[in-house]
């Protein structure tokens, strides 16, 4: 028997979002429940705790890694853990050690990398652990496949899980009312609409579902088979999320997305909108193609998720959104954009969101916006 450490060093989350479905550290939950079928003890401790907290000598320290912009959290875990227990061997995993085995060894000095999914894939064969946290939550990850067949160059999904696999079925695995989806191309499933009739049909103690794609769903795949939007209503799928990657002559096919989902009873210019366009901004479209992508989304009322991008290998992001400017040498600024833009373009998401969720006439924005409704 084993003791298992499994750390989430302390990246710079706030503590109200630590629980939250898209910084739960799930891996680690997985590999916990592994080892413990193995019959391994393992404790889950988040950031960098002191022994008095942690009360259990390890003899594995295995630590996760998120972004690899986050290195520094990862180092700082990998030399706070040595030194506690510096007759444990320390073990990093996750998205760092996957895109960047190699920097992620010399980087963090931790004894081993471990890149990929844990034990070649054999802890995503078990259930997840939830135990392992302090607190009780109100949702359930489910992942109904692995990997995507799109191969997004600003993606590192397909680099990590170059093998793509599907389930058949889930309805086994249900725990909980609330599902969150934790798919990379959750519609590319072939065995998708079996899936979604088996959620439309599921009840949890006489409740039905409630069912989120955190990842979004694949617009393109809707416009081959439109029939999925109304499977995907009747399965209770909420928040639909697609993406606009493209320029901003794609507005007619993404109009048409929207449109497939508007025609199934999802709202989108309205008080209470609940169709969300992901787009990827300080990247290969200009700052002003990036805004006149976005006033076609004031346009049709769809709130936006910005995401700034930054490059797969950058190790450090010293981004201060706090900050009214800062030296473009300071962070990942793409070629063609300026951290004017970059803050510019963060500031009209914000303001454009917060209009249309106020239920302002679609030429209207709060005050100090600098964007000008393009009527189309």
């Amino acid at each position: 028997m084993n003791k298992i450490l499994l750390v989430e060093p302390d990246f710079p989350i706030p503590s109200k979002s630590k629980n939250k479905c898209y910084f739960l550290p799930i891996g680690l939950l997985k590999i916990g429940s592994f080892h413990k079928k193995l019959g391994d003890r393992v404790k889950l401790v988040r950031g960098l705790k002191v022994k008095k907290d942690i009360r259990f000598i390890p003899d594995r320290i295995l630590i996760t890694s998120l972004f690899t912009y986050w290195s520094e959290y990862v180092k700082d875990a990998v030399q706070h853990y040595r030194t506690l227990y510096p007759s444990a061997e320390i073990e990093v995993g996750g998205i760092l050690a996957s895109l960047l085995p190699k920097e992620c060894k010399e980087f963090t000095s931790c004894d081993k990398v471990s890149p990929g999914l844990y034990a070649e894939g054999q802890a995503e064969q078990v259930e997840i652990d939830y135990s392992l946290l302090d607190t009780e939550l109100d949702y359930q990850i489910i992942h109904a496949s692995r990997g995507c067949f799109r191969n997004c160059t600003f993606c590192g999904t397909w680099r990590i899980e170059p093998e793509v696999s599907y389930k058949k079925s889930i309805v086994q695995e249900i725990k909980r009312r609330k599902l969150i989806f934790y798919d990379n191309n959750l519609l590319s499933n072939p065995n998708i609409e079996n899936l979604l009739d088996e959620l439309t049909q599921f009840r949890l103690n006489g409740s039905q579902l409630s069912c989120e794609s955190q990842s979004g769903l694949d617009g393109r795949l809707l416009l081959k088979r439109p029939e999925l939007a109304q499977m995907l209503r009747n399965a209770h799928f909420k928040n639909p999320r697609i993406a606009w990657d493209g320029s901003v002559g794609q507005k007619d096919i993404i109009k048409e997305q929207i449109n497939i989902l508007e025609n199934v009873g999802y709202k989108a210019n309205h008080i209470a909108t609940n169709i969300f366009i992901f787009m990827i901004f300080n990247y290969n479209l200009s700052y002003e193609e990036m805004c006149h992508k976005l006033d076609f989304c004031r346009k049709w009322g769809v709130l936006v998720i910005d995401c700034r991008y930054r490059p797969l290998n950058l190790l450090r992001d010293n981004y201060q959104p706090r900050l009214k400017s800062q030296d473009e040498n300071e962070y990942y600024v793409h070629k063609g954009w300026t951290d004017k833009h970059v803050r510019s373009f963060r500031r009209k998401v914000r303001r454009q969101n917060i209009a249309i969720r106020l239920g302002l006439p679609k030429n209207k924005y709060i005050v100090g916006v600098e964007s000008k409704y393009i009527k189309v």
